[in-house]
């Protein structure tokens, strides 16, 4: 059996133990509903409504993934604008609310957090949730995520293999230094922008400009204006038949992933990675990125010129460049078999159920499957354990001309200097009903 056969079997199994079913959806939609009722039972926050965003609303969640929630304050039809100060004591008055009501645990305050949040568990189901407060840039983020998966559907399945595998490797907790569910999303968007051919746009292509800044004025008004360029450009994206297209599977799409990044430790310094304009940047060179220093730069292209990678400590910068490069080392090797393949990609939890398969349901009991979800079917739109060891012989990864980060070169003044290539490729979503499923499934 060749290498990318067993590497595709393991694959598919991880990707039918953590893809949600039914039951998953069904569990969310009742927490929501519950989180409303006691969000309606606080004064001051009458009219506010309960809005999920993150990996639930962009379908880049996995059965045991933290559901995060928005509390959004009415200001008329406007976006409202809710200072720091406001959002620590109306999140105290939920906290209150919530311990009154009774029915969750793990009840933490992150009281000084960039974005106050609070933390807490549903009793019945054991979920995680994140509660913050007008968070509306980050539920646009995640419907533009949800959208983008409409170019193409390999994506969805790169990010929920890619966030098991930085969980087997400890590399997917922004609290650790590592990376956040976020930045991943993105280094898999990037890398689709980078392959050859490329399978995504650069982001400008399909939003030019800021999306933050256009979150002003009349909430309705903007959140159509973002939908619809969204939507238009990305139909311009997945029509125009004079794209070359990549027909490479994902096992392939994976393998030359870990095999671009096996270097970052090396180009991190020097170069960041700009998403938006779908290729690698010289970071002296940026004025956006200056005067901050990070390990690693991973440009939000919705909220530039923030950095997504910004956890990420120089500490643990080389366990993070030594998980990409011990994978594609595994990956490439002729000792290759298809246990030490799930150990490398899937945290422990996950290589159990796929050994044993069951699923543990949030009774504490178990049932089996094997059958697909049917739920995502109906709700979206169709669209057009430990780091291995080092066993293994440690090839440098050969890339692309296209894919790899552009070589120092000497500058006419003696210094070091970066060039910049990447996709130029044309870049689009589906939006309003995109928006509205989220809201009609809770009611």
């Amino acid at each position: 059996m060749s290498a990318y056969n067993m590497l595709d079997i393991v694959m598919k199994d991880i990707l039918q133990v953590v893809t949600p079913v039914q039951e998953d959806w069904e569990v969310r939609f009742a927490i929501i509903n519950d989180l409303r009722r006691v969000v309606e039972s606080v004064a001051s926050l009458r009219g506010a409504t309960v809005e999920p965003y993150g990996s639930f609303v962009s379908n880049l969640f996995t059965r045991w993934g933290d559901l995060d929630i928005s509390v959004e304050l009415l200001n008329g039809s406007h976006i409202p604008s809710t200072g720091r100060k406001q959002k620590q004591v109306l999140l105290g008055d939920l906290l209150k609310a919530l311990r009154k009501k009774g029915g969750w645990n793990s009840l933490q305050f992150i009281f000084n957090a960039r974005i106050p949040i609070l933390k807490l568990k549903n009793n019945r189901q054991s979920i995680s949730c994140d509660i913050s407060m007008n968070n509306l840039e980050a539920q646009m983020k995640s419907k533009i995520l949800f959208w983008i998966n409409r170019i193409d559907g390999r994506f969805r399945d790169m990010v929920l293999l890619v966030k098991e595998w930085a969980k087997a490797h400890k590399i997917n907790d922004s609290k650790a230094g590592t990376f956040n569910s976020y930045s991943l999303s993105l280094l898999v968007i990037f890398h689709f922008q980078t392959c050859v051919p490329a399978i995504l746009p650069p982001l400008n292509v399909i939003y030019p400009g800021n999306m933050v800044d256009d979150l002003i004025g009349v909430k309705v008004d903007a959140e159509n204006h973002i939908a619809e360029t969204f939507d238009a450009n990305i139909n311009r994206f997945i029509s125009d038949k004079s794209r070359p297209i990549n027909r490479k599977s994902v096992p392939e799409l994976f393998v030359e992933f870990v095999r671009k990044f096996a270097q970052m430790s090396s180009w991190a310094s020097e170069l960041g990675i700009s998403p938006y304009n779908g290729q690698w940047e010289q970071i002296k060179n940026n004025m956006r990125w200056l005067p901050k220093t990070y390990a690693v730069f991973v440009e939000d292209p919705f909220e530039q010129p923030q950095n997504t990678a910004r956890s990420v400590n120089q500490g643990k910068l080389e366990k993070i460049t030594n998980a990409f490069l011990d994978t594609y080392s595994l990956l490439t090797s002729k000792n290759l078999n298809q246990s030490s393949i799930l150990t490398s990609l899937a945290p422990p939890e996950v290589a159990m159920i796929i050994a044993k398969p069951v699923i543990p349901d949030y009774n504490g009991g178990y049932y089996h499957h094997r059958t697909p979800p049917q739920v995502q079917r109906a709700l979206l739109p169709h669209p057009h354990p430990h780091p291995h060891p080092r066993p293994y012989p440690r090839p440098y990864p050969q890339l692309h001309p296209q894919e790899q980060p552009p070589p120092p070169r000497r500058s006419q003044n003696g210094s070091r200097a970066t060039s910049t290539t990447g996709s130029t490729s044309k870049g689009p979503v589906q939006s309003q009903q995109g928006q509205q499923i989220w809201r009609q499934k809770t009611q």
